[in-house]
């Protein structure tokens, strides 16, 4: 960041650190214009003002009260100019708003860099308490001279419009122009509207970036809400105050913290379709909780990734598909489907395609595809895995596949050696793993076998030097890849079987050379309480 963003940062920093609402009890000494007696002790609230034109520019503004009907406003600054005195106003609404001159306060002494006026009435006439005062829908400009009011050398809000100290930060993201990222901190104003302040990294010199708070999530999309002032390319900065929506229904700091609805940086009013940082907000904020789940290569060997569902703060679900290998132009619908991989199943929940040139995806979960509401908690234990297919035309052919919720797998395994037994140079072995659940994928991997074959498989009780009758059936293995993936929860009988019980179990695996040809035997080992620890 430049050294002027950098200065004009720290200072707004530093009046959010400071602007906070004072009232206090303290002896106020003579602090005006030569000849101003002084004044009595009384309460006082001090607000800060910041540096625009020079931002080493510092200072502050302190009503005190001398009674209920007349305040004394002093202004005291360091290190402004000294060749004029400066001319100083209240004006209505707030600094990012700006607003007309409500009262005109006596000129910044330039040598002094202080003054001091006695406030009982606005400019229009009418009577105006310290209380009012204190609670005034306003702000305080002291301008370089009269000759240029257009020079602002400090500032600050004042009264309902000064922060609370309370903020939330929300970040924006890089989107369609490399390097430019930021955040939004958003403020809670004493009257209980918001400051809103983006600031923006690598925003190109000389460039304006529209900015809205679009309603939904970013995934979603959906209409302006709100339109903040631009943000400057130069300073890479907008503030705005936020009272209302464009259709001027009034919206509180409160409730934009539960607002359900994203920002958008725009390149430039020509090209508004080009975003340039992006950011969820409100409820639709992450919660910081995410689980990340493998999407294994299928069809296609070169094309795997990730799944990564991440909590909102309104309980929903944001799911991010990143993969690699996927061919430019091209477009992967992707779905949730009930049960496991193994198993196999219908689509529970329809995602949002996969971008073949980027490998990316991201759908807000707000409900299945039965308009079911589910959540975050919901999807952690949910009995389901995903399908990335390689179109929309070609649903057969799946490019990744993962388990997902209670169907992932703890990272616990056993493997099993599957012996060559009447055909020679058939060999290999069985991964069973253990899935969150509690329950078991059982992953038969061989050597030697024959595309078209299909084999089919069990485990049998006792060791396979005593035989045995079948306990569990297996799916085939493919004779064209040697494999052969199956979910097992229970027994042939429908009896329940865990990881844990099958590590432990008394039998071995049979894998046939077909379904008419039972005794011939391709692969064969013992498993659980019958394998011989190392």
């Amino acid at each position: 960041m430049d050294k002027l963003k950098t200065s004009r940062l720290l200072n707004f920093l530093m009046l959010v650190l400071f602007s906070t609402w004072m009232i206090s009890c303290s002896d106020d000494d003579n602090g005006g214009d030569p000849g101003t007696p002084p004044v009595a002790p009384s309460d006082s609230i001090t607000y800060q003002l910041m540096g625009i034109a020079d931002p080493s520019v510092t200072g502050t503004a302190t009503f005190i009260k001398v009674d209920d009907a007349t305040t004394t406003v002093r202004i005291e600054l360091e290190n402004a100019p000294t060749e004029t005195d400066h001319p100083t106003h209240i004006h209505f609404n707030t600094a990012a708003e700006g607003g007309d001159i409500a009262i005109s306060l006596d000129p910044v002494d330039a040598t002094s860099g202080r003054s001091e006026t006695v406030v009982t009435a606005t400019d229009a006439g009418d009577a105006i308490s310290y209380d009012a005062l204190a609670n005034f829908d306003g702000y305080i400009n002291v301008h370089l001279s009269a000759d240029d009011l257009a020079t602002i050398v400090a500032q600050g809000d004042i009264g309902m419009n000064v922060l609370t100290g309370e903020s939330v930060i929300y970040n924006l993201s890089e989107v369609d122009v490399e390097g430019i990222s930021g955040d939004a901190t958003f403020y809670e104003r004493k009257g209980g509207h918001s400051l809103v302040v983006i600031s923006l990294e690598g925003t190109p010199a000389g460039g304006e970036h529209p900015a809205h708070i679009h309603l939904n999530t970013a995934a979603e999309g959906g209409g302006i809400y709100f339109t903040f002032n631009p943000v400057n390319g130069d300073t890479g900065s907008s503030q705005t105050t936020i009272r209302a929506s464009d259709a001027e229904e009034s919206i509180s700091y409160e409730e934009l913290l539960d607002f359900d609805g994203y920002i958008n940086v725009h390149l430039s009013a020509e090209a508004l379709e080009t975003i340039v940082a992006q950011g969820d907000i409100g409820q639709n904020a992450l919660t910081g909780e995410s689980v990340e789940y493998t999407l294994n290569s299928v069809a296609v060997e070169s094309i795997s990734g990730t799944a990564i569902f991440s909590e909102r703060e309104n309980g929903l679900t944001l799911v991010q598909i990143q993969l690699e290998g996927t061919p430019e132009g091209g477009e992967h619908p992707a779905h949730i489907h009930f049960n496991t991989a193994a198993e196999g199943g219908d689509i529970a929940i329809s995602l949002t395609s996969v971008n073949g040139d980027t490998g990316y995806s991201r759908t807000t979960i707000r409900t299945n595809d039965a308009e079911e509401e589910i959540t975050y908690a919901d999807l952690l234990e949910y009995n389901g895995y995903i399908n990335v297919h390689l179109s929309a035309e070609a649903l057969e052919t799946i490019v990744a596949q993962g388990d997902i919720g209670q169907n992932a797998l703890t990272g616990e395994e056993t493997v099993y050696m599957l012996s060559e037994v009447d055909v020679a140079g058939i060999s290999g072995m069985a991964t069973f793993s253990e899935r969150m659940n509690g329950t078991t994928l059982i992953n038969v991997e061989l050597e030697g076998t024959t595309d078209g074959a299909s084999h089919p498989m069990h485990i049998h009780f006792n060791s396979a030097a005593e035989g045995g009758g079948i306990a569990i059936t297996l799916n085939n293995v493919d004779g064209g890849t040697g494999t052969s993936l199956t979910q097992v929860s229970q027994q042939d009988d429908e009896s329940a079987i865990t990881y844990e019980e099958l590590i432990a179990f008394d039998g071995y695996i049979n894998v046939h050379q077909s379904a008419t040809d039972l005794g011939t035997l391709v692969g064969q080992g013992n498993i659980g309480s019958n394998v011989t620890a190392p």
